[in-house]
């Protein structure tokens, strides 16, 4: 039977991937310690390895599509097709210094950069004229100055694990989120390019629906058309009459963030009986 290979991060992606593949219907069971989940589905199968190792066995062919930082992308030169960018894990790739150290200081001698990232690094600083050496780290970078290194080139989401570590950004090198790429073969081959396909549509829908909720309410016949005419929803709500009742049912989908502010509106309108309903999936 042909199988899709998939590959899913491990770490702090993990949940995150692992949590959107099960909204989207992709189940699987991991024991511990387990690098090859159980899959529900028959034509899918699983296999969790390291995000920087995700590019290049994507490359190679070892799996079809997989998940990982962008990031990794860049940092391992991996020749992948993004499939879609899911927007999941924002970071930026930052240089950071000791938050007493002198930037332009650097420059007149030579320092030491610590750093997992040693292509970005290694380019950015020689597009930024530094004298330098790369110090591959294993994780726990930020914990390198100012005794062993004099920068570091690292991920951050917030910036607070460098601040508790008295670390300043003294420049923003790329951004980046995780995304989810294939190996070009495989999408010259017609049944895994459909079944690619429905992941994504499939995945797309689940980030879709997070942000939205449907709205349910009942509405007076005398104030349907102002009511409706102030709506926010994707297309047009979907409006039935009532049985035996002077009214209508009215359904909208709209953006989770704007509920607040819309549900007292409505209420001043006239609609009763207001139902709020999150929603698995949103397919346009």
């Amino acid at each position: 039977m042909t199988k899709l290979r998939m590959v899913i991060p491990k770490g702090s992606l993990y949940e995150t991937i692992s949590a959107l593949l099960r909204d989207a219907g992709i189940e699987f069971t991991t024991r511990e310690r387990g690098y090859r989940p159980v899959v529900r589905s028959e034509d899918i199968e699983i296999k969790i390895m390291r995000p920087q190792d995700v590019p290049k066995l994507i490359e190679m062919g070892s799996h079809d599509i997989g998940f990982t930082g962008r990031d990794w992308i860049v940092e391992t030169g991996a020749d992948v097709a993004e499939v879609v960018n899911l927007g999941l894990n924002p970071v930026k790739i930052v240089a950071a210094i000791p938050e007493n150290q002198d930037l332009s200081a650097l420059k007149d001698r030579r320092i030491v950069v610590a750093t997992e990232y040693v292509n970005i690094s290694e380019r950015y600083l020689r597009e930024h004229g530094y004298n330098y050496v790369v110090l591959r780290t294993y994780g726990a970078t930020e914990a390198f100055p100012p005794d062993d290194a004099d920068m570091i080139v690292d991920n951050t989401a917030t910036g607070r694990t460098l601040r508790e570590h008295k670390l300043k950004i003294a420049d923003t090198i790329m951004e980046s989120s995780t995304v989810l790429i294939a190996n070009k073969a495989s999408l010259e081959d017609s049944w895994k390019r459909e079944k690619i396909e429905e992941i994504k549509m499939l995945i797309q829908a689940v980030l879709s629906a997070r942000g939205r909720v449907m709205l349910e309410m009942n509405v007076p016949k005398d104030v349907l058309d102002s009511l409706v005419k102030c709506l926010p929803c994707m297309r047009s709500p979907t409006v039935a009459p009532l049985y035996s009742e002077d009214g209508y049912a009215v359904k909208i989908v709209v953006e989770r963030d704007e509920v607040p502010n819309l549900i007292p509106k409505l209420k001043k309108m006239g609609a009763t009986d207001i139902l709020e309903y999150d929603i698995r999936k949103v397919v346009i």
